[in-house]
């Protein structure tokens, strides 16, 4: 329940659940959620995994998981700082709905690939 003691619907407009629900189905956001899901990781290791990632958006991502509550960053006071993220309790009751999407998407890619080819060839123009 939020403040007005009404009941989230993603459905609704107006409900915060919506801006959680792009934050999540942000491929970014998938993706670093599940390099975190196994260990903690660093920056450059996570950027290393996720290939195609700027640091911008790393660290963009980082911060808005971080927001959410879903990922945790601790700080060890070395020289230079070494900073470490990991999953939150919150994050870690994502891991199982994570990892069903990225396996059916891995094993529905060629099916998918296919209708995209016939939907293009259909609907091409001459």
């Amino acid at each position: 329940m939020n403040k007005l003691q009404l009941p989230y619907d993603v459905y609704d407009d107006r409900c915060p659940t919506r801006d959680v629900l792009s934050r999540l189905a942000d491929k970014w956001a998938l993706l670093v959620l599940g390099c975190l899901e196994k260990e903690p990781q660093r920056f450059n290791s996570l950027r290393r995994h996720i290939r195609g990632i700027t640091q911008k958006m790393l660290t963009q991502t980082l911060r808005k998981l971080e927001r959410d509550g879903l990922i945790s960053r601790k700080i060890f006071p070395t020289v230079p700082v070494t900073v470490e993220y990991s999953l939150s309790p919150l994050g870690k009751t994502l891991t199982h709905t994570m990892s069903f999407l990225t396996l059916w998407v891995e094993d529905n890619m060629d099916a998918m690939l296919a209708a995209q080819a016939a939907f293009d060839k259909a609907n091409a123009t001459s």
